[in-house]
């Protein structure tokens, strides 16, 4: 590839990138008018669950670091995409100086939840495990999600320790906890129970059948709900979040959203909320080259790299 890059070619290279047909050894990106770093991408076993081999996409800084790393959760309804989902932010934060992996988890389709918590948990606690390999460290560590991902982003972060999601061993560091040093949503599916009404009055009959595969009934939606966690008073570990969606988002209105981050602060953690006016879910994969998409992005790597500097959160 040729040595720069603008922000279009290097969205470009994400599409070549699609499904796994291309992966570049290196590349560089001149993103947003500011210096980058060249990366490579790499797919590399993490993890055996539910019998099969489960993939992780890395993208990689050149350099030595020390990098902010996260642990990209894909969405998909919680029943479909796999780690491709995304990429286009990925080659971003990549180009940024942030170590992403993205990776492959059982989807509702193939075991309902908690099997996908049990997955990102898993993930976390390898990359914390791996992360020197990486130009990071465990303190660094984070995580990012869109839509469902956005959603299982914020249960993963809170209940780090909660024995379900905890259920799977990493025999090379057993003792490694799950606790992240920062989380970001990207239109999450912040209320499933919400959503999952609002699909049934729209005669969206796959959207809910996806809710009911992953979750079985109401109560399975309402004991996942993030903010109903906090308004339970559960004991969990908050770290820096920060929670992005259009005000014009179809399953999570603006209300809801500032439900969340109130609860969140009011439980002692640090919440940023971002809302892209007039925006709709998915924005930023479905329209990368808007100026909302690009704030939203520039707002997200200044976050990771703030936050993935080695700080601690709070329970």
């Amino acid at each position: 590839m040729a040595n720069q890059l603008g922000r279009r070619d290097l969205l470009a290279a994400g599409a070549a990138l699609a499904g796994g047909a291309l992966l570049p050894g290196a590349a560089r990106a001149q993103a947003a008018g500011k210096s980058a770093f060249e990366f490579s991408v790499r797919d590399r076993v993490y993890a055996q669950t539910g019998g099969k081999p489960r993939l992780a996409r890395i993208y990689q800084p050149a350099g030595s670091g020390p990098f902010p790393a996260v642990l990209q959760i894909h969405g998909g309804a919680w029943t479909g995409k796999d780690r491709t989902d995304g990429q286009h932010t990925s080659l971003e934060l990549a180009a940024a100086g942030i170590v992403v992996v993205s990776i492959d988890f059982r989807n509702g389709s193939e075991a309902p939840y908690p099997a996908s918590l049990q997955d990102i948990n898993y993930g976390i606690r390898w990359l914390k495990a791996h992360a020197a390999e990486f130009g990071s460290s465990a303190a660094r560590v984070g995580a990012y999600g869109t839509s469902s991902g956005g959603h299982q982003v914020l249960l993963a972060a809170m209940r780090p320790e909660d024995p379900r999601y905890r259920a799977l061993p990493l025999a090379e560091a057993p003792d490694m906890d799950a606790r992240m040093a920062f989380a970001v949503s990207g239109w999450g599916v912040l209320y499933p129970l919400v959503r999952y009404k609002l699909a049934k009055e729209q005669g969206k009959s796959d959207l809910v059948k996806s809710h009911e595969t992953f979750f079985g009934d109401d109560a399975g939606q309402l004991e996942a709900t993030p903010t109903l966690i906090l308004e339970r008073g559960e004991k969990v570990w908050l770290p820096p979040a920060m929670v992005f969606q259009g005000t014009k988002d179809e399953w999570t209105t603006v209300e809801l959203a500032e439900r969340l981050a109130a609860g969140w602060r009011k439980a002692g953690g640090t919440m940023e909320l971002d809302l892209a006016e007039g925006e709709k879910h998915t924005f930023v994969n479905d329209h990368p080259f808007a100026p909302n998409s690009v704030k939203t992005i520039e707002k997200v790597k200044a976050f990771m790299k703030t936050w993935g500097a080695g700080m601690k959160a709070s329970l």
